[in-house]
């Protein structure tokens, strides 16, 4: 009985912290950037100040150069098509 107890304690200690690392994890504060051209349809967070609307969820056409979806900090220059600027500023487009 005494093996089964301490394989018991084990394996609750084990879950214990796991279950404490993911709610650190969960609030934890990720960075954020604005990443246009991506966004689908009724999918995008918000409208730059070139968009025909300023609220999420009205983009009218896939991947607008002025609509964005908040994706991690990093993430848009991984994401084909993604800009950190609205419009389309042939200046501000990552290299491919």
């Amino acid at each position: 009985m005494k093996k089964q107890h301490i394989l018991t304690a084990a394996i609750g200690g084990l879950l214990a912290i796991g279950l404490a690392g993911n709610a650190h994890a969960a609030t934890g504060k990720m960075e954020m950037e604005k990443c246009y051209g991506i966004a689908k349809a009724g999918m995008n967070d918000c409208g730059g100040k070139k968009a025909s609307h300023s609220c999420a969820g009205q983009a009218t056409k896939n991947s607008d150069v002025n609509d964005f979806v908040a994706v991690p900090k990093g993430t848009c220059n991984k994401i084909a098509n993604g800009m950190l600027t609205e419009g389309g500023d042939m200046m501000m487009k990552k290299a491919m």
